[in-house]
Parts: C-alpha cells; sequence; structure tokens
C-alpha cells in the first residue's frame, strides 16, 4: 500500500469506513468535517495514493490538564498554573479491513510527530488519549502513554517523550 495521511477534505469517500466501533464510524461519516468547518478538531485521513477511499483517521484539538492530574515527576518541572496546555488525540481509527496490520501505529505516530511539529508555535506539554476501552487502553500504554490521576482511561505522553522518539 502506498500511503497518505492528509487533512479530512471534500473529496474523500468515507462511507464505507467501518471500524465496528460505532461511534467513531458515526463521527467520520458525519461529523467530522464539521467540526473542521467549525475549528473544534483537526481530522486527518489515511487513504490510498491512487484512491480517495479513508482507510483510517484520527482527530487533533487543543486541549488543558489539570497540573494536579500530572504525575509528580511530570508536573514539578512545570509553571504552577492549573491548567497547562496540551493536544487532544480525540479519536483514532482504523477500517476493519486494515485491522491487525499496524495502521494504528502508523497513525499514531504520524499524529505525535503533527503534534510536536506544531509545539514549537502552539505550545503543549503533552498528547491527551481517552482511550474507549481496555484493548485501546493496552495499545496506547505500548507506546508509553501514562495514566492521568483520577482518570483510568485518560492518558498522557509528555512533548519531551516524543521530541526523544523523533
Amino acid at each position: 500500500m502506498d500511503p497518505i495521511i492528509e487533512p479530512l477534505g471534500a473529496q474523500h469517500d468515507r462511507a464505507a469506513f467501518s471500524c465496528r466501533v460505532e461511534a467513531l464510524d458515526r463521527y467520520l461519516i458525519h461529523q467530522a468535517s464539521q467540526d473542521a468547518r467549525n475549528h473544534v478538531a483537526a481530522p486527518f485521513i489515511l487513504r490510498q495514493h491512487d484512491s480517495r477511499r479513508v482507510l483510517g483517521y484520527y482527530t487533533l484539538s487543543a486541549f488543558a490538564v489539570q497540573l494536579t492530574e500530572l504525575p509528580l515527576d511530570v508536573g514539578k518541572h512545570l509553571p504552577r498554573y492549573p491548567l497547562v496546555p496540551a493536544v487532544l488525540l480525540g479519536r483514532l481509527a482504523v477500517d476493519e479491513q486494515l485491522a491487525g496490520q499496524g495502521w494504528g501505529k502508523v497513525l499514531l505516530i504520524d499524529a505525535l510527530r503533527r503534534s510536536l511539529s506544531h509545539a514549537s508555535q502552539i505550545t503543549a506539554m503533552a498528547v491527551v488519549v481517552d482511550a474507549k476501552n481496555d484493548a485501546s487502553r493496552a495499545f496506547y500504554e505500548r507506546y508509553g502513554f501514562q495514566r492521568l490521576a483520577d482518570h483510568d482511561d485518560r492518558l498522557f505522553l509528555p512533548m519531551k517523550t516524543i521530541a526523544q522518539l523523533f
């Protein structure tokens, strides 16, 4: 496959997308374009070079984390603001036809790289995700994401760690 990851546009065919999670399918098909137009979230899609069909996607948006939710070893190096800026990786899904082939990792790496490249222009101290279930939590933890205090399903990866990856 010759993949391209790019911002969602009107030319992309979303109708056949299915990751077997109704909320993620519905979001891409019915809500993602509106969120992009309203600057609520930035959806990025995976497609083959010679196709308009969406095979995977993720969204990025601005977010804030309460300083008290961060582990002490991370929070102690930050200013004592009540909230610190972050990037929210709001959704990440791969079409069921590509499941288990590593495309989730490809999308995650692209999201982290994109977040890091923009962190120098619009500051963010971490990328945050909300895991939808145990399997997605395990996926993110495999790549170094840590849980935030008082949130079993909210995880973060410090931008310093992301910078070291690239």
